[in-house]
């Protein structure tokens, strides 16, 4: 085996290894001994041809008179390795690429994760790559009609989301205000961009919503007002051109009251997640005293806690009783990872996104602490402000 593979000290790690194995040790010719690699993985261990190479493998090794104990050694090796190798090619480029992703995100993180961002992300919500870029530094804005562009952009620490997060927002919608930007200059108001862009009212009312016009320094529901006074209710696709000047009417802008928060549920509702701190959003303010940083000082002691839920993993017991792992945030914006065995599991569900009252005994085990956790509480968030006056009949902000 040392001979076969010096390069790994007679330890099969490729894929090629399982071939070299069975074509130099087990006599298989390389026809054969690729039939083998193959019928490794489970979809093809059944098959008659793997079988009697198989075989044949076995057959080769009584006829060289190597030791039956020896054989059957090197026959686990591979049954147990093969499943699961890689080509040595794809092995040295994956490599090579995390190498150079991890080098990108040490020393370039902000830019990193912008390109993560205009690559749609991986295993994690879009959420948290957002919050990574905040801990980085990062100053996270919306979409601008003057600044935005289809893709995430970044200048220094800003980053301004693009449009293409935005849900139920149209590629024409994007590619109207890119191109009349770039051929025509920023847009200087709501008017000036109502006047130059044609789109449908309802893809206007969510640009405003999204605070894409927040260089106006106007409330969006004033702007809102002003589309409808604007547009006069005309069907915006179709534009129009006046061979004279028109003079402009003039109106009076109703009184807003101003309502916190409002633009964090507009953010949920387009984007999926709130820009601003999570926890600002509670009913009831809570005061952490502990975050994950602190849980290192409290090993084998009950604490309590408060996490965002990042996300959370299902598995079964060696008895097939359901239990799982999960993941937060806590208040400073770092990881707090949770086990909950199968009672908890039954007795305190995760109920989707928000932020959750842990408590639980901290464990530690190969350096990872996590919360064992032995009750869970999912805290509500306040009504939806945007509606909440309306009952009342009260135009709001």
């Amino acid at each position: 085996m040392l001979e076969i593979m010096p390069e790994t000290f007679g330890i099969m790690v490729y894929q090629e290894d399982v071939i070299k194995v069975a074509h130099y040790y087990g006599k298989l010719d390389l026809g054969e001994a690729d039939v083998l690699r193959r019928g490794m993985s489970g979809k093809y261990r059944g098959r008659s041809e793997f079988i009697a190479v198989k075989e044949k493998f076995f057959t080769n090794c009584i006829r060289e008179k190597y030791p039956i104990e020896e054989v059957n050694e090197v026959w686990r090796q591979i049954e147990s390795f093969a499943g699961y190798a890689f080509a040595k090619g794809h092995s040295a480029s994956y490599a090579v690429e995390s190498y150079q992703s991890l080098f990108l995100k040490a020393y370039y993180p902000l830019e990193y994760l912008v390109a993560t961002l205009n690559n749609f992300g991986g295993f994690y919500q879009t959420e948290l790559y957002v919050h990574e870029a905040r801990m980085h530094g990062a100053i996270i804005s919306p979409p601008c009609v003057n600044t935005g562009e289809l893709e995430t952009s970044i200048s220094g620490k800003h980053i301004i989301l693009g449009f293409i997060l935005t849900k139920s927002i149209e590629i024409n919608t994007i590619k109207k205000i890119t191109t009349c930007r770039s051929k025509e200059g920023v847009f200087k108001s709501l008017s000036d961009f109502i006047k130059r862009v044609s789109l449908s009212m309802e893809q206007l009312t969510l640009l405003i919503k999204i605070e894409a016009f927040r260089f106006t320094k106007k409330n969006p529901y004033e702007l809102l007002w002003e589309s409808h006074m604007e547009t006069n209710k005309i069907n915006m696709e179709v534009q129009t051109f006046n061979l004279f000047k028109v003079a402009k009417t003039t109106y009076r802008m109703p009184k807003f009251k101003k309502i916190p928060l409002a633009h964090a549920f507009n953010e949920m509702e387009y984007f999926g997640f709130p820009l601003c701190d999570p926890f600002k959003l509670l009913i009831k303010k809570v005061t952490p005293s502990l975050s994950a940083e602190d849980l290192k000082h409290y090993i084998n002691e009950k604490v309590e806690v408060y996490g965002y839920l990042v996300t959370y993993k299902k598995t079964k017991t060696h008895t097939g009783a359901l239990m799982q792992f999960g993941n937060f945030l806590d208040y400073t914006g770092h990881f707090i990872d949770t086990v909950h065995f199968p009672q908890i599991t039954i007795q305190y569900p995760f109920r989707g996104r928000g932020i959750y009252l842990l408590k639980g005994m901290v464990m530690e085990e190969f350096d990872c602490i996590n919360i064992n956790i032995n009750y869970m509480e999912f805290l509500p968030i306040v009504e939806d402000p945007r509606y909440k006056d309306l009952k009342k009949g009260e135009i709001t902000t």
